[in-house]
């Protein structure tokens, strides 16, 4: 899809001999030049013609398909450009005007951000998702796009997170096979810290967490999810506005928008861990590096004093100027090796014995038991199903009957059965919501309607 929307020799300037160039000079041309109004041709040749006359480089000499002249030159550079699809060419009232093509606009956005690195904030992106998701919840019939606007941002910032301990691994590899020590330092500093070390990551471990936000965006979601009335008036705002077909569909879609907050906000933290180890394993490496940069030289006594025992055999003193002779050597405690001090035995204490009392562990097997009791399982919500659903037909909500506390805990959840744990149950089930409710002396909610699907 993606060469079936670009032009074909669109990548060949970016293959050529003076490829270097030709992607700076595109990206120039994107970021001051060419704006969202197309240029004059003219304007645009001697940008071109500036450009390439600044540049300073021996692969524009390897080039063959180069002239030497200068304006030979840019006109050659403007019709690479053109004939490989990156501007187009039209005219105004009789004045040719060149603008870039739109899908090569988006593809040179993405090069683009590629070379300047991608630094994303922690704070902001929470911040932008906290936001949208508050502002969709708390107007959800002018604000439901909003929704969509806050699940786009947090799997932008999970992608961003995926990619992060990648980038940095592979500067981590640059830096171990780099042999001079000043250019390791420099990648270290350059390329790891400034341009793939999120902006604010120190601020991880301190009180101005920014992922103190976190849990208002995990539970915000979850209460979305869990009123029905909610997800309907959001629904309604897609389908007014004509980003759903139907209710059902928009409803569909704003479950989908909560599930995949939810998912992306409570299964953070193994991203996170990845790229504090990737951060920690560098710190000490470098750590190391600096610590032994300068490592003493062991044998450099043992040279000097037999230096001075030839000195002093000798049978006439050396001839030494008188300046020189007044030196005093640098002996002192700054410049002598201290040794190591030796550590003191670590004292051993026996553990004592603890015995548990058996009133103790009874009230944690019953604390146990009642967690499992009131938890509810994909197995045990497939159990609860399949033991009251005809093998052809449908179920309703109001149909059931509630006989103990056991079967009201599964029961209450049903309605959000299809994305529940991540949607495994709604490959096997559908739930329909009606505009009717439903009242069985444990809960008053709308009706539903539970079906099998046809392909499971």
């Amino acid at each position: 899809m993606l060469f079936a929307q670009l032009p074909d020799d669109l990548f060949r300037p970016l293959a050529s001999p003076s490829r270097a160039f030709n992607a700076a000079l595109l990206l120039h041309l994107h970021r001051r030049v060419i704006g969202s109004e197309p240029m004059r041709k003219a304007d645009l040749l001697a940008e071109i013609g500036a450009f390439a006359g600044s540049y300073d480089t021996p692969e524009l000499a390897d080039d063959d398909t180069f002239p030497p002249d200068a304006v030979e030159r840019r006109s050659a550079l403007y019709r690479r450009f053109l004939e490989s699809g990156w501007l187009i060419e039209r005219r105004e009232r009789y004045v040719p005007v060149v603008e870039f093509d739109p899908e090569a606009r988006l593809l040179l956005e993405e090069l683009s951000r590629l070379e300047r690195g991608e630094t994303r904030s922690y704070g902001g992106a929470v911040l932008e998702v906290l936001g949208s998701l508050e502002s969709a919840l708390a107007n959800p019939a002018e604000r439901s796009e909003a929704l969509a606007n806050a699940a786009r941002e947090a799997n932008a910032f999970l992608a961003h997170l995926r990619g992060l301990a990648g980038a940095m691994r592979k500067i981590e590899d640059r830096i171990l096979r780099e042999e001079d020590r000043r250019a390791a330092f420099r990648l270290y500093f350059e390329d790891f810290v400034e341009r793939h070390l999120i902006s604010d990551y120190r601020t991880l471990h301190t009180r101005f967490n920014p992922f103190r936000f976190r849990s208002a965006i995990v539970r915000e979601a979850g209460r979305g999810l869990r009123d029905v009335l909610m997800i309907r008036a959001l629904a309604e705002g897609l389908v007014r506005e004509g980003r759903a077909g139907t209710v059902e569909a928009g409803e569909r879609a704003v479950r989908a928008d909560l599930a995949e907050i939810l998912s992306v906000f409570e299964g953070i933290d193994r991203h996170l861990d990845a790229v504090d180890e990737v951060v920690a394993r560098m710190e000490r490496r470098i750590a190391a590096a600096v610590r032994y940069m300068d490592r003493p030289d062991s044998l450099g006594i043992e040279r000097t004093a037999a230096a001075l025992r030839a000195v002093g055999a000798a049978a006439a003193a050396p001839d030494v100027p008188a300046d020189v002779s007044l030196l005093r050597p640098p002996l002192g405690e700054a410049h002598l090796a201290t040794p190591r001090r030796l550590r003191p035995p670590i004292d051993i204490d026996p553990l004592p014995e603890i015995v548990v009392d058996s009133r103790i562990e009874a009230f944690v097997e019953a604390k146990a038991a009642f967690r499992r009791r009131t938890t509810v399982t994909p197995e045990r919500m497939a159990a609860f199903v399949e033991a009251r659903l005809p093998e052809r037909g449908a179920l309703r909500g109001s149909d059931l009957t509630i006989t103990d506390v056991d079967a009201f805990i599964v029961f209450q959840r049903l309605r959000e059965m299809d994305v529940l744990f991540e949607g495994a149950l709604g490959a096997r089930f559908s739930v329909t919501h009606l505009s009717e409710r439903l009242s069985n002396g444990w809960l008053d909610c709308p009706d539903f309607v539970l079906e099998r699907r046809a392909d499971a």
